[in-house]
């Protein structure tokens, strides 16, 4: 009796439009939620790193002993990745003392570092379909810490370079822009693209949860680490819920 060849079910979301949106609701809503955890709850960059590297590495156990995708589940380990990559960027560059351009640049070689080792340990570093245990460990792997990654640079636009959080998230924008625009006219890899997107849709996040935050004399709006948490966690969730209803009806049709 012939076996069904057909591949099983990628244990990682698709890649559409939806995607984005709530990978840049998670990633801001990282930003807010680890900001809230270290400062303003004053819990400090060190233990709120720990705490949060300890509720990621939970999470992604969870998700990697799964035998299928589950929505709640992947973005719960996504939002993970993005409040300990705060927590664990800012630990590095304000408590460590390296700057945020020295720890962007450690975080630039180990995000290569990480891509480099997928593609030669799998010969594929694509997102399109990931079952694979080891697949999914340097997919989890990347992402952590390209979120990260994310968070400092967006600190070092909105900081250090003088160019405020309005302007950062401008310039970060258009960069997005640029990405959607290589996408749909050029013939650059889908895989290339989809990382670089998924790098500066953090930065963007980042910058943009600090506009949210930061008090008026700052250049933010003054809403506050909690009101902005709450505000964008509702937004995901209700994002969530509309897309994967409408999974369900296309995949029952």
């Amino acid at each position: 009796m012939p076996q069904d060849s057909r591949p099983l079910a990628s244990k990682v979301a698709h890649v559409t439009f939806a995607f984005w949106v709530m990978k840049i609701c998670a990633t801001t809503a990282g930003e807010t939620g680890g900001d809230l955890l270290s400062m303003t709850l004053k819990v400090g960059y060190l233990a709120s790193t720990l705490i949060l590297l300890g509720f990621f590495l939970a999470t992604v156990v969870f998700q990697l002993r799964a035998k299928a995708f589950h929505p709640v589940l992947y973005w719960t380990v996504i939002l993970a990745t993005s409040t300990a990559g705060t927590t664990l960027s800012d630990y590095m560059d304000r408590t460590l003392g390296l700057g945020y351009a020295a720890g962007a640049t450690i975080l630039v070689s180990l995000l290569a570092a990480v891509l480099v080792t997928w593609r030669l340990a799998l010969g594929s570093i694509a997102v399109d379909h990931i079952r694979d245990p080891r697949a999914e460990g340097f997919y989890w792997a990347a992402i952590l810490v390209s979120n990260t990654l994310g968070t400092a640079l967006g600190d070092y636009l909105a900081d250090s370079s003088g160019l405020g959080y309005g302007l950062s998230n401008l310039l970060i924008a258009s960069g997005i822009a640029l990405t959607v625009i290589g996408w749909r006219f050029t013939t650059i890899s889908r895989t290339v693209l989809f990382w670089i997107a998924f790098v500066l849709t953090r930065p963007f996040g980042a910058t943009m949860g600090d506009l949210l935050t930061k008090a008026p004399e700052k250049g933010g709006l003054g809403i506050g680490t909690a009101g902005s948490t709450i505000v964008l966690l509702t937004v995901l969730v209700l994002v969530l819920i509309f897309s994967t209803r409408r999974e369900r009806r296309l995949a029952a049709a």
